[in-house]
Parts: structure tokens; sequence; C-alpha cells
């Protein structure tokens, strides 16, 4: 199989993020496609993240009707820091068999040569790029053809819309009591009110 991983805080899922994950999917032809919620992560800033299994409830509510979307909750179970080698290592114990992918946008490959076990990692899966037409598009060229000159490192590109949509702006929103109609799916929407997430009452999630 075919087994795509996609990461990230996911502090909300939003509309972005399974456009995103399903245009891979279709592509390429991928078997299933695994949402991987973070825990401590390296890269980011100490914000108050909502706890996991909150962010776990709103992943299964947003990808009930995809049978080719699944979760894993491997980094929110994992202690200390979240390193993507980590989670890739784990993950070939379990598929030995198949092809992992990992899915990432295109401003990260101007930082992922400072990811932990880089080299390893590059071994062990393959990366697809959503890679948007258009935005930066000479630098990010060059920038792929660096990487491949330097690290033999390829990507799979995927032509993956533009949707300007943040977990950073839902949660802005909510606090101002504004929409997020049409920008997470409704029984995510449903789901933030009900639980008072990221509202002024309950700044913490």
């Amino acid at each position: 199989m075919k087994i795509a991983v996609m990461g990230g805080t996911f502090d909300p899922i939003h509309n972005g993020h399974l456009i995103a994950a399903e245009y891979a999917r279709t592509s390429l032809k991928l078997d299933k496609v695994i949402f991987i919620p973070s825990g401590v992560h390296p890269f980011k800033n100490n914000r108050n993240i909502t706890e996991g299994k909150k962010r776990l409830d709103i992943l299964s509510l947003a990808i009930e009707s995809n049978k080719y979307f699944d979760i894993s909750n491997i980094e929110i179970n994992r202690e200390g820091t979240t390193y993507t080698i980590d989670t890739i290592r784990a993950l070939k114990e379990i598929y030995r068999e198949d092809e992992i992918y990992f899915i990432i946008g295109s401003d990260i490959i101007f930082e992922i040569v400072q990811w932990k076990g880089f080299q390893e990692l590059i071994e062990l899966c393959n990366f697809i790029l959503l890679y948007r037409l258009g935005k930066n598009e000479d630098k990010i060229e060059n920038k792929i053809e660096e990487l491949n000159r330097l690290y033999g490192l390829k990507f799979e590109k995927v032509n993956a819309p533009l949707i300007e949509i943040s977990s950073t702006e839902i949660r802005e929103r909510v606090k101002r009591d504004l929409s997020i109609k049409y920008l997470v799916p409704e029984i995510v929407e449903g789901y933030i009110y009900k639980h008072k997430l990221y509202s002024r009452e309950n700044i913490n999630g």
C-alpha cells in the first residue's frame, strides 16, 4: 500500500488541511492518509495547545466521511518533544511492507535539512510536496533542485489549491465571536462551540 502521513498541531483541523490531503490522495492514488496530531513540537512556541483528546475528537469528526483517512495518536501519546524521524521509524515498524509518504507544504523545504535525523528520514520515506503554482515558484524550484543535488531528495509534487485558512485565524475568530462557518466542517464547528474551545471563557482550550 501507499500510505501518506500528514502531521500538524491540528488545533483545530480545518478545511484547508482536508482539501490538501484529498488532493494528495487522489493525485498520487494513495491507499490511505494518516493524520497525526503533534505532541510537543520542536519548532513551535509553547503556547497553550488544546489537550490531545479534544484534538483527536475533532479529527475523528472531520474525517469520518472519508474511508481513506485515518488517525494515529502516536505523537500525542509520546512523552517529551515530538520529532518526525521517531514517528516515521515507528510507522515503518507497523507498515513493514508498505510505502510511507510524508506530506509537507512548500515552505517546509527551506528548513527540512535542520530536522533531527534528516538523512535517515529521507531514506525511510518519500515526500509529497503540496505545491502551489505561481507562489514563489522560482524560489521553490531552485530549492528542490538544490536538495536533489546535495542529498538526493526527490518530491512527488501535488498542485493543491491555495486556500488561505489557518488554525490561528480560526481560534482568533472564535475568541472574538466571529463566524467560522465554511472554515471547518460543520460537525467540527458544532464541537468547538459545544465544548467552548478557544472562547474567551475557556481561552486555553
